[in-house]
């Protein structure tokens, strides 16, 4: 296969007497080699182009001619029986292979891929990231060449190397004998069947370079990754090694289709195996037509201004000064990305890494994000999810952005209906948050909405559920929820989703698994959970549009039991199941106040709170949910100020442990710290307890009412603080009580008074005595 000279040939239907193979070795994603394989394959004419890829994912290159392919895009191939088992190809518009392939069918030549089928890499435990190697070329031989920095002794070399147009001027033979010197280094693998992916991947190369040899190509070009390029020129080995290493290759079945992709995930960061550090700046640098660090620094200065930065015309003339400054004094041909940072950081970030920080997320590696045509092969799922997302004008975009969705309105509901169902099959395009509108209703809703390749394949793996996203969603949604090991909890909790769903195919049959789940559990806390999610669904009837009244059925039963059971779950409990049990306590009063708001509501409220009544005085019940009950009994209005503050003196007095003492308070009185500002009578009973507890007993419950007070907010501590100071006894302000002096604040301090407190603090936080 002798290489006939470059000018024999001058266009792609002329074919040579003598099969000629020209290979481009070349850096995956690289501007500069991109330019010199459009140059070369100008000069040579090839009339079959292999480019290394999957070998049957032929029947995809023909999109790459359609205009609504626009990179950066992905080939995605996963197993068919386990779609989470996927493999990317991802292709810039800065690639070498990309640039083959659109020349190759603008000028009518036959594109192949060459490299392994998906079938075999899939059939791998863990497919290797396509373009990876095993070892690093570009910094051998860039260490070899006395630079210890390999991407810019590359940059110099390849990405940023001027094209002088002659022929053979391209750096390929170069490249290949280099990487030739490079594997000589490099242990071998094995012999088969121990033979390494990289020697199979090279033995299908050569295996699909002599299929076109036979079949009558002329002209060859191979466009590969520079490592692989000296195993595919002559001397080639045997036809039959080659077949002893492809020998048992193993197979899985596979899918393989077109998928967008973005530059962040062409950076080295995401974990891609051949990632670069900077795709902006690549596709920058191949699609600047001139003055590519003039234009650059255009670019950065509009940025920073879209952040509200201070930046002019003079800045940026500055800035290309300092670049081609840097670039002379470090012996560069011409300012690379190292020159063009610096630059920004001195003379338009004014040294703030912070504001660099903008220009390198922005533009350095950018968040550009592909498209593929509606009508390119895909799963139905992926096509439904389409139609819906135009429909719905929601937009597949790289950064984040806020949706806020009025729920009242049919394009808000919708939108919401579909983000929901994509979230139950694990696709996370949006993600739900606090709305930043003050809103009490249930109309509205905020989303945070980010695209990312990775969906892609979520979207693959969800289509085993459905074709449609509302099919998908309901047998995702009645598969959770129908396994023997489905709690009572997440029963009810994917009731509550199918509403926001709006999925009333599965509400049905989720109901009568709930009935049957409740009516085997007498265990009152997985009761008590379950309540809150349904209450908090029989809201959704008015703006979903859905009904709820058999929701309302299936709630109210679950609450009477609940009541029916709770006065035998209060006895008998230590601290943490008295905690967990007044948080569920909480719960389930929240969702009876909620239900007392809806239609037929006022009689669960009225039987809860009578429960709750009953239990209120019975001995043996833990404090922390005594106080609590009192505390809730008295918000309902069931138990008036008077009352409040003779329980409390009953859990107050003498023969009580301290720490029982504590928790009753904490129960009565965590978080309402405006009711004991405003009830002088219930604030003296607490003073007074707390006045004549002994010291050790003050050690005691001191951690356990700073926790109560705690959940207080800072003003009504302060007022708290303020009603005592002015309480009788305490001093008056202006007038230094005996034996106490004035602060200069204006505050009385009883230092006799003040002395036990102060010691006990010191004992406290130092460790120490008296």
């Amino acid at each position: 296969m002798a290489v006939a000279p470059a000018t024999a040939v001058t266009s792609v239907t002329a074919v040579a007497a003598v099969p000629t193979v020209e290979v481009l070795g070349v850096r995956h994603h690289g501007p500069g080699s991109a330019r010199s394989v459009v140059a070369a394959l100008e000069l040579l004419r090839p009339d079959t182009i292999l480019v290394e890829g999957p070998a049957d994912a032929d029947e995809l290159l023909r999109w790459v001619a359609d205009a609504e392919l626009e990179p950066p895009v992905a080939l995605l191939a996963y197993a068919v029986d386990r779609p989470a088992h996927a493999v990317f190809w991802p292709f810039a518009v800065f690639s070498p292979e990309w640039q083959a392939i659109r020349w190759g069918l603008a000028h009518g030549a036959r594109v192949r891929f060459c490299d392994l089928p998906s079938t075999a890499v899939l059939a791998e435990p863990e497919p290797a990231p396509a373009g990876g190697v095993r070892t690093d070329p570009i910094a051998a031989l860039a260490a070899a060449a006395g630079h210890d920095d390999p991407e810019r002794w590359w940059d110099d070399l390849v990405e940023q190397r001027p094209m002088s147009g002659l022929p053979g001027a391209g750096p390929f033979p170069a490249l290949t004998a280099a990487m030739a010197a490079v594997r000589e280094g490099t242990p071998s693998s094995p012999e088969p069947p121990g033979a390494a992916l990289e020697e199979r991947r090279e033995a299908y190369m050569r295996r699909v370079l002599r299929e076109v040899l036979r079949g009558g190509a002329g002209r060859v070009a191979v466009v590969c990754g520079a490592w692989h390029a000296p195993a595919l020129t002559e001397p080639l080995p045997t036809a039959s090694r080659d077949a002893a290493l492809l020998k048992g290759l193993p197979r899985r079945k596979a899918a393989v289709t077109w998928v967008p992709w973005t530059h962040s995930r062409l950076a080295q960061a995401s974990g891609y195996g051949a990632g670069i550090t900077s795709p902006g700046w690549y596709h920058h640098l191949f699609t600047a037509a001139d003055r590519p660090v003039t234009r650059w620094f255009t670019r950065v200065a509009a940025e920073l201004r879209r952040a509200d930065l201070p930046v002019s015309s003079a800045h940026v003339i500055e800035a290309v000064r300092t670049a081609d400054a840097l670039a002379a004094l470090r012996g560069r041909p011409l300012a690379g990305l190292a020159e063009v940072t610096d630059a920004t950081l001195a003379v338009l970030c004014d040294g703030s890494e912070a504001v660099l920080r903008i220009v390198t997320e922005r533009l350095v590696v950018g968040e550009a994000l592909g498209n593929v045509p509606a009508d390119a092969p895909t799963v139905p799922l992926a096509a439904d999810l389409a139609g819906q997302a135009r429909r719905l004008r929601l937009t597949q975009e790289p950064q984040e952005r806020t949706l806020d969705l009025d729920l009242r309105t049919a394009g808000g509901s919708d939108r919401s209906c579909l983000l929901h169902r994509l979230t139950i099959l694990g696709i996370g395009w949006g993600v739900p948050r606090e709305s930043e509108v003050r809103s009490t209703g249930t109309f509205r809703e905020c989303w945070t909405l980010q695209w990312r390749p990775q969906l892609s394949v979520a979207i693959v793996e969800a289509s085993g559920w459905g074709t449609t996203v509302e099919a998908a969603a309901t047998a995702r949604l009645l598969d959770r929820a129908s396994g023997p090991a489905a709690s009572l909890a997440e029963i009810t909790s994917s009731v509550e989703t199918a509403l926001l769903a709006r999925l009333p195919t599965a509400l049905r049959p989720l109901l009568a698994a709930l009935d049957r789940r409740a009516a085997g559990d007498l265990d009152v806390r997985h009761l008590m959970d379950a309540v809150p999610a349904l209450v908090r669904s029989l809201r959704y009837g008015d703006v979903r549009r859905t009904d709820t009244a058999s929701l309302a059925r299936v709630a109210d039963t679950l609450a009477i039991r609940v009541e029916a059971a709770l006065p035998a779950a209060l006895g008998g409990l230590g601290d943490d199941a008295a905690a967990e049990l007044r948080r569920r306590v909480d719960l389930m009063h929240g969702a009876v106040e909620l239900r007392a708001t809806l239609p037929d509501g006022e009689a669960a409220r009225e039987r809860w709170l009578d429960v709750l009544q009953t239990v209120a005085g019975r001995r043996g019940v833990h404090g922390l949910l005594a106080g609590r009950i009192v505390r809730l009994l008295a918000d309902a209005g069931r138990c008036g100020p008077e009352e409040v503050a003779l329980r409390l003196g009953r859990a107050l007095s003498a023969g009580t442990p301290a720490g029982a003492q504590a928790a009753w308070v904490e129960g009565a009185l965590g978080g309402a710290g405006l009711v004991l500002a405003h009830d002088p009578t219930l604030l003296g009973v607490l003073d007074a307890w707390l006045a004549g507890l002994p010291a050790a007993a003050f050690d005691d419950v001191l951690p356990l009412l700073r926790r109560t007070f705690s959940t207080f907010a800072g003003g009504e501590r302060r007022l708290i603080a303020e009603r005592i100071r002015r309480a009788p006894g305490a001093g008056t302000a202006g007038a230094a009580a005996p034996g106490s002096t004035a602060a200069a604040d204006g505050w009385d301090v009883d230092e006799d008074r003040a002395r036990p407190a102060v010691l006990a603090a010191t004992r406290l936080l130092c460790g120490g005595g008296r």
